[in-house]
Parts: C-alpha cells; structure tokens; sequence
C-alpha cells in the first residue's frame, strides 16, 4: 500500500467490514440521535441493496459480540483488535493515526452502505455514509490522511459540496449534510448529493415500511429490494423461480426484503421480513412433524399447509403440459384413467417434510414425508402406481407390504446403486430416494418410535432461541460439515479458511411465521 493508511482503509473500509462481517452495532432504524443524518438519505432512491449499520457498540450488544468473537476466533474485543490493526499499520507504513484522538471524537452512531449497477454477477457503483457529529473535525482527517498520498487528489465541487478524487483510483470523498460520504468514483459521488436535495431511499416508502420494524439490537439491516435487483440484472428471473414464486402468490417485481442480523452470547440470529407484494403470508406450525423426523437426520425442513400449494402446483403443470411428453390439460385425465386420482391425493395432503441421512455422497438419502388427513385416497394411488409401473415391465419394482405399510420399491440399473421407496401407513406417506433407505423410510412412518430430532439437546436448543417463532428448519453442524467435506477437493483453499468457523456451528435452526402481509423468517446459528 504506497504512502499512508488510505482514508478507504483506516475509516470507510473499517465500517464496511464492521457491517459485512456483522460485529458491530446496537440495530438500525432510528436517524442515530443528536440530529445527526439518516445515511439513507444520501442513498439513491432506485438503490437495491442498502445495509444499515450502527458503528459504536453499547450495553449488551456489545457483550454479545464480544462473547460469539471469543467462541469463534478467540477475540476478547472485537473494536479494540480492529483499531489495533489500523493503527499498526499505520505505524508500519511510517504513519502516525490514532483512533481516539483523530476519529472517535466526530464519528457518529451509524453508518450506510448502498450498492447499484448489478451487472455480471457484480456491482459497479456503491457509495458509504457515515454519520458525523463534527464535519469540520471529519474534513480536517480527511485532508491529513489524502495529503500523504504520493499523487495529490483532484479537488471539485457539485451543488455546493466541495470533494476530493484519490488519483489512484477515483475513490471520491466528501463531507455535506452531517455525513462523510465515499462513493465508487465521482459519477456515484454526484448521486448522493443529488439524493439528499432530492429523491432518495429514506423517502420512498417501499423503504420506510420495509425497515419500521427491524429489531433494537439488530447489529446491521440489509434492505433488499427485489424486483429493483431484478431489473438491475436485466428484467430477468429463472424460469422455474419464477413459477415456484408465482405458486405461491408472489410478485418477485414488487417484492422486497429486509435482513437484520442480532447477536446473542451463544448464537447468531438472522431475522427475515420479506413483502409479499399483497399476497396473504404462509401460515401454520410444522414443528411436531419436523420433531417427529429421524435423529440421525444431517439436515430436515418442514411445511403446513403444504397440500394447497401442491395442488396449485400439480393445476399449472396439468394446464401447461410436459413439451414433448405430455399435451396440456392431460396430466390428470391420464393418470385418472390409470386409477391414480391427483385431486383425491393433493386434496389429502395436509404437512410435508424433507430430511437427509448420510455423512458422505456415496450413503447420502432423502426422505420426503407427507402428513394426510387419513382418507383412502393416498393408499390407494400408491397401490395403483406400483401395480402400474409392474405392468408396464419396469425394472427392479417389488410391491412392498407387510407391518401395516403398504407401498413399492424400485431397484433399478438406472437409479446407478440407489433406490426408490414408496411407502404409506396411517395418515403419513414417505417416498426415499438413497443408498441405506433400510430404516429411514419406515421410521419416517411410525413417529412414535426410535429416538427423534426432538430428543435432540441441539433441537431443544434450537427451539428456545427462536422463542415463539415455530422452527420449521433444522441442520446438525457437525454432520453437515462432514457432509460437505466429502464433496470438497482435498485441499481447498476457500474451505479451509472458513473451515476453523463452520467447526463452531453445533446447529443451524429456521423458523417462520406471518406478520400480517409479510412472511418473517427466523435463522439461527448456535455457537459452541
């Protein structure tokens, strides 16, 4: 790094990393206190992504952070190791910067971070603002830090407000309306000035609304706005996201999303708040069905109200046909004929439930589990299906029974070493697709036995961080990373620098539930 500590390094950067990596902050939301000024106010109104976050620690907020740094990295202060950084690199670079006496005295409470211009996976303008309590005191450090570059900084003005360009790479700098603003080049720069006289994120009520509600002690916000992303990348979405959306009933276009994350002493936790864009949010409790799923599960998510959307989904593929396979508005006559009644099926269909066994690719199985409202519909399409598939000669199928299950499995040359098992008892269904289906599938079946993720210490602890929020995802930390390590190349340079944090996550748990015309999600991560 030629010259000194970079003013993008020893201020803008820090705050970005303190955001990005989540250690800093008592929650956004408020305008900061002492009349300082609203960082999205300087945030042009059509930006996609905006990340709120609060720069000072305080209270218990800051015993958290402090806490989860030591459990992860072994850091007893965050803040304190971060200024010591700084500061030595300073030193190293034969610069002289000391936090205390040069920033903390006109830093503010928060800070805001907007990104624009998504293009190939990337973002090609972003602007920070940071929160100042002394713009004269802010612009005298500014001036001090860009004065020991080796190449002067170009010096303009726009509407009033004098800025500096970095010669090396067009980082422009400035300090207008109690905020220090740093964009990507002058053109973002200009952006912001026109934002906080004009149009901006803090006035759009699409904005507003989004963040009314975000948590106290949030340590950062990030302010999605969905269709602005997806216009932003070309008007584009999946095909089929855009059908799984559209089953649903959400308008990707007019949605958005905020996430806020909260630190706890013992866990992470990141609150979700997605716009339905008018939509009616998913209700229902999944968590007995979720509980009731096989202990040695890796991962497992569970759904209520899952049989209406399956039947959404099954009346769209019935009215579009499978190109080439199926005409539309045949799918359901077809199968009818065959005995196989999709309506009498979806219409049963009340909870379902996915989980995953195996600690390596090779024993890796699924099992999804249906819950019904124990009509005869279900048995009795499973029966016809195996029947059907035995008649038209397809191989390896055995029509399995016996225990009070009744179903059928297929062993098939095609399946390369796996297997299809189908099998309905009671009022659930599970159908598994794996190497070693010998007990998860008919323990799916009899939630009464066998030990159960809720006998699990990790499930329970899980349950009790999310409060009253209904856990509807839970992942065993140890499990999936062996899981995932045996799909990595030995030697992975990426996974092995992250590897030393995933060993902290004992269980990763998601919860979700309404909030009048919003769906909010839950994710925690315990930390061991």
């Amino acid at each position: 790094m030629p010259g000194s500590v970079k003013l993008r390094l020893a201020l803008p950067s820090l705050l970005v990393l303190l955001a990005a990596l989540v250690i800093a902050g008592c929650g956004g939301g408020d305008d900061g206190g002492d009349g300082t000024a609203d960082p999205a106010s300087v945030a042009p109104a059509q930006a996609p992504i905006f990340i709120n976050f609060t720069l000072r620690p305080e209270g218990e907020t800051k015993q958290n952070i402090d806490a989860l740094a030591e459990k992860i990295a072994g850091i007893d202060n965050v803040g304190d190791l971060i200024i010591g950084e700084l500061e030595n690199s300073a030193s190293e670079d034969g610069e002289e910067f000391d936090y205390e006496k040069e920033v903390e005295p006109w830093l503010g409470k928060e800070g805001g971070l907007f990104l624009r211009e998504y293009e190939d996976d990337d973002f090609e303008s972003y602007g920070v603002a940071i929160q100042t309590s002394d713009e004269d005191a802010a612009r005298a450090f500014i001036d001090k830090q860009l004065e020991s570059e080796d190449e002067a900084p170009e010096e303009g003005s726009y509407e009033g407000v004098d800025f500096k360009v970095e010669a090396d790479d067009g980082t422009t700098i400035g300090v207008f309306d109690g905020l220090v603003a740093m964009a990507e080049d002058e053109e973002a720069f200009k952006s912001m000035v026109d934002a906080s006289d004009g149009e901006n994120l803090a006035g759009e009520e699409a904005y507003s609304d989004a963040v009314a509600d975000v948590p106290a002690n949030s340590a950062a916000d990030i302010y999605v706005d969905i269709g602005g992303l997806i216009e932003e990348s070309g008007g584009e979405i999946d095909p089929d996201a855009k059908m799984l959306l559209d089953n649903v009933g959400i308008e990707p276009k007019e949605a958005t999303a905020v996430a806020s994350v909260v630190p706890g002493r013992d866990y992470l936790e990141v609150d979700v708040v997605s716009d339905l864009a008018g939509q009616e949010a998913p209700s229902g409790d999944a968590s007995q069905l979720l509980g009731s799923l096989d202990s040695e599960a890796v991962g497992a998510v569970a759904f209520a109200g899952f049989g209406d959307q399956l039947q959404e989904a099954i009346d769209e593929l019935d009215k579009e046909g499978i190109p080439g396979e199926i005409p539309p508005n045949q799918l359901k006559n077809g199968l009818k004929e065959a005995g196989i009644d999709l309506d009498a099926i979806t219409g049963s269909v009340e909870q379902a439930a996915i989980f995953l066994t195996g600690r390596n690719e090779g024993t890796l199985s699924g099992v999804l589990v249906l819950t019904t409202d124990g009509s005869d519909g279900p048995t009795e399409a499973i029966e016809s299906v195996g029947k059907l598939l035995k008649s038209l000669g397809t191989a390896g199928v055995t029509i399995k029974g016996g225990g009070g299950a009744k179903g059928f499995e297929v062993r098939s040359p095609d399946l390369e070493g796996r297997e299809l098992t189908v099998l309905t008892m009671g009022n659930r269904i599970a159908i598994g697709f794996g190497s070693d289906l010998v007990t998860s599938v008919p323990l799916a079946l009899l939630p009464g036995e066998g030990a159960r993720l809720a006998d699990m210490a990790e499930f329970k602890e899980a349950e009790e961080a999310l409060g009253q929020t209904p856990i509807s995802g839970f992942v065993h930390g140890p499990r999936a990373l062996k899981l995932a390590e045996s799909f990595i190349t030995p030697g992975d340079s990426e996974f092995e620098g992250i590897k030393p944090y995933l060993d902290n996550v004992s269980a990763v748990a998601i919860g979700s539930e309404p909030e009048g015309d919003r769906a909010k999600a839950k994710l925690i991560f315990l930390i061991e």
